[in-house]
């Protein structure tokens, strides 16, 4: 299984992200293979926070624009949602020991987590600091 990380989200969502055309294009790709995937839920709250900031895109999606994107990804019969598990604590726990994770990381922590016990193969993202968990298989599909 490919779970889908939040900066691939956001970039195929918003026509003005420079990787846009490129992100927007491989998750199409990941859909309508088959292929299983997942949006793990701490990259959906995250991709909702970012494209409806004000601040940080200008105009901002719409809560509307936003949530119709997710929904679409929704649809394909391939993807799910990648929620918290009975073993959630443990994992997370190592994850944070094993790399010394403090502050913002915990994030990435809990989204590693998810994948690890959801058996995702690889984690597509465009972001390096998922270097923190080698147990956790990356890959930027936007690179080659």
């Amino acid at each position: 299984m490919i779970a889908l990380d939040t900066n691939l989200l956001v970039y195929a969502h918003r026509a003005d992200a420079t990787r846009h055309a490129r992100a927007r294009s491989r998750i199409a790709e990941l859909l309508e293979s088959g292929r299983a995937c997942g949006l793990p839920w701490p990259c959906v709250h995250e991709f909702l926070a970012i494209v409806t900031h004000p601040k940080i895109f200008r105009p901002a999606s719409t809560h509307e624009q936003a949530l119709g994107a997710l929904h679409a990804w929704l649809e394909a019969p391939a993807i799910s949602l990648l929620g918290e598990g009975p073993d959630h604590l443990s994992r997370l726990s190592n994850l944070i020991r094993a790399g010394s994770i403090r502050g913002a990381r915990v994030h990435d922590a809990r989204v590693a987590a998810i994948c690890l016990s959801h058996a995702v193969t690889a984690l597509w993202t465009a972001d390096r600091d998922f270097s923190y968990f080698p147990e956790l298989p990356t890959e930027n599909p936007l690179v080659g």
